[in-house]
């Protein structure tokens, strides 16, 4: 869960105390996999550029546009 948080996979295999970068990757697959569960993510809409960059500053990721919208999304 740390790895998806940071995107440091240093940083997890120290804070695991791994001596091998590849146990830190077996418990990052796992989160992985956990987290990719349908309803893992709260999505929001910005319909101008004040909404999409409050959205970016509050933690959420752009994910596509439709429709003349952007949308955004955040792990729960």
């Amino acid at each position: 869960m740390e790895y998806l948080k940071t995107r440091d996979i240093f940083h997890c295999k120290w804070l695991l105390g791994h001596s091998r970068l590849e146990n830190t990757m077996k418990y990052i697959h796992c989160a992985n996999a956990i987290l990719t569960e349908v309803g893992s993510f709260t999505s929001k809409v910005a319909h101008s550029l004040e909404e999409a960059c409050a959205l970016v500053e509050s933690g959420f990721d752009f994910v596509c546009d439709m429709n003349g919208l952007k949308i955004f999304r955040k792990r729960k």
